[in-house]
């Protein structure tokens, strides 16, 4: 029989194990220790060339960039409300990732904020889209495994994001920009990708239904959202149609984690 002091040692040793765990050598380690090395912030680019916009190019980028600029605030606020979860769940290679993703975030508000500045513009704000905070509380309502879902497609969105407007824009200062802020993304993609993989071999059926509700709710209100910016994107020679690279991106993502189309 166990005396009390002995289950007290036992629960002492729990708590020590809970805060105190083994650090495996997994691929979450592996990006953390890549996110630490390569750290930026806005005072690593050039602020110094003109912006190459028309005044209505200006307008335009300001309110394209609405979505991506308050994505990576509302990302922020969700990792830091994700991590006791994830401690809870004795994941520590996946926290000590999520302690550099929310740095990463913090350095594309900032710098997306400077940017802002030098726009002379600013975001359009929730009543002149709704959609973006429809987006954003759907994936708030979503467990630990649902939240790095949206992750994963947030992040596939951004990067074409980054990429398409990167080139069209011919802006220096969105260039140097976009390049940094693509290799974060990077890394965020391959977080979520072995994340989630390993989360949904383990789910049941109702589990999967609900990160594919996810993913499917999450693709109709980006469309609703693209439609009211689509003559934003005609300013830069470019057609919405780059969501149809979206899709397939977020339906390659799903088959990889395991998730029907």
């Amino acid at each position: 029989m166990t005396s009390p002091e002995g289950t007290r040692r036992a629960a002492d040793v729990r708590g020590i194990i809970r805060v105190f765990p083994d650090i495996d050598e997994d691929v979450l380690l592996d990006l953390f220790h890549e996110g630490a090395r390569v750290q930026w912030t806005s005072r690593d680019l050039d602020w110094t060339p003109p912006l190459r916009l028309t005044g209505r190019q200006r307008d335009a980028m300001a309110r394209l960039l609405t979505p991506v600029y308050f994505g990576a605030q509302a990302a922020m606020l969700g990792a830091s409300a994700v991590l006791p979860q994830l401690m809870a769940a004795g994941e520590t290679t996946a926290q000590l990732y999520l302690t550099s993703f929310i740095v990463d975030e913090a350095h594309h508000f900032e710098a997306l904020t400077r940017y802002y500045r030098k726009l002379g513009h600013g975001p359009l704000g929730p009543r002149q889209l709704p959609e973006m905070l429809r987006y954003h509380h759907r994936i708030r309502r979503a467990d630990r495994a649902g939240w790095v879902c949206g992750v994963l497609f947030s992040d596939v969105i951004a990067g074409q994001f980054y990429r398409t407007f990167g080139v069209s824009l011919a802006d220096p200062v969105f260039a140097q920009m976009s390049t940094r802020i693509l290799q974060d993304v990077s890394r965020h993609l391959a977080f979520a990708d072995h994340y989630l993989r390993r989360s949904v071999a383990t789910m049941d059926g109702a589990g999967r239904r609900a990160l594919v509700d996810l993913r499917d709710d999450l693709l109709g209100i980006l469309g609703a959202m693209a439609g009211r910016m689509r003559d934003d994107a005609a300013q830069f020679a470019v057609d919405l149609d780059f969501l149809a690279p979206i899709r397939a991106g977020v339906e390659a993502s799903s088959r990889s984690i395991g998730l029907p189309g």
